[in-house]
């Protein structure tokens, strides 16, 4: 009895090499989770994909995923003056966004991060000069760009990366590779063309792996079905049933990320208006739960517990049966599955 991410593999591989032939020498991102898919599996997608460099979000999951891949890792983090040294292969490539991070680095491979308009972290264009002498002790991969998902402003992503070509070219710095994160497959092409000799490199995690969403679906076991009477009391906290039903224990709790929700930016009226409605709902105990049945999105009975979830199925909806499983609109960057099963 588990929850289990099902993958329609055919499907979820036909999409991978759509999004490679719309971003020919795109640069896959296996970082965190895996996408909720784990690291070790998308390596080997990386593999049979072809690519000769993954992209990972720290030190630590580069060196657990070295044994898993063989071509070169670029760890998007970052280096910094003091971190914990992590003992990694020469195939390992590191990030940098400053010139005092550049020096740090002496002899290693590096990719150097420019500051964008997401303002996070990057090499600003008034230290270009003092970068071009630093770069000397380095092996260069290429220039890094970290762009924003949206444009709030109008602005447009290509004539900000071709802002960042030309200071870069100013500075007399090398311009054979930019690695570039958040670019439409047309976008990417106009700047190819525009600059011949470089080779712009898209860093892509969630379109390449969770582009299509019809190709995986978690669902959790049933393990446990108790018939409830109104005011009937259960759970931890004995709270009383507000109607008769079922208390249906599924598979899937904190430890899978069940119950746990990542910040969403809401734009419009009506997603902030029925984020306030779940918000109020949420101050009387009443929280929509991520499992399906009988058609209907089910509510949590109470908080989920570490490994399992107790939901509230009414008597008007037909009687779930141990060993059924119920779909689970789950995010993968946050849930840890127990099983993987290729169908």
């Amino acid at each position: 009895m588990a929850l289990t991410l099902y993958v329609d593999t055919a499907r979820w591989r036909a999409h991978q090499q759509s999004v490679l032939q719309q971003f020919p020498g795109l640069v896959p991102v296996c970082k965190g989770n895996g996408y909720g898919f784990g690291h070790e599996r998308l390596a080997d997608e990386a593999t049979r994909l072809g690519a000769d460099i993954l992209a990972v979000g720290t030190t630590y999951e580069a060196a657990r995923i070295k044994d898993f891949f063989s071509g070169d890792l670029l760890v998007l983090t970052p280096f910094r003056h003091g971190e914990e040294p992590v003992p990694l292969p020469d195939r390992a490539i590191r990030s940098v966004s400053s010139v005092e991070g550049v020096g740090g680095l002496v002899g290693a491979r590096v990719v150097i991060e420019v500051m964008s308009s997401m303002k996070r972290h990057g090499v600003k264009p008034e230290d270009l000069p003092k970068l071009a002498a630093a770069i000397e002790d380095v092996r260069l991969e290429g220039f890094a760009l970290h762009l924003p998902l949206d444009r709030a402003d109008g602005s447009d992503a290509v004539e900000e990366v071709i802002g960042w070509m030309d200071r870069l070219r100013a500075a007399r710095l090398p311009l054979h590779t930019m690695f570039v994160s958040h670019l439409k497959a047309d976008e990417l092409a106009r700047l190819q063309q525009q600059f011949p000799q470089t080779r712009f490199r898209a860093r892509i995690g969630t379109r390449l792996w969770l582009g299509d969403h019809e190709a995986t679906e978690y669902r959790g076991s049933v393990l446990d079905v108790t018939r409830v009477a109104k005011g009937e009391r259960f759970g931890y906290r004995q709270q009383k049933a507000a109607s008769d039903g079922y208390l249906v224990v599924v598979a899937g709790g904190t430890s899978h990320g069940v119950g746990l929700e990542s910040p969403k930016a809401l734009h419009g009226v009506m997603p902030r208006a029925k984020g306030v409605a779940r918000a109020g709902l949420a101050t009387v105990n009443r929280n929509l739960a991520p499992y399906v049945w009988a058609g209907k999105q089910r509510w949590f009975a109470e908080p989920p517990h570490m490994q399992v979830s107790i939901l509230f199925v009414p008597s008007d909806a037909p009687q779930p049966q141990v060993g059924e499983e119920l779909v689970a609109h789950l995010r993968h960057t946050t849930t840890q599955f127990d099983r993987i099963m290729d169908r």
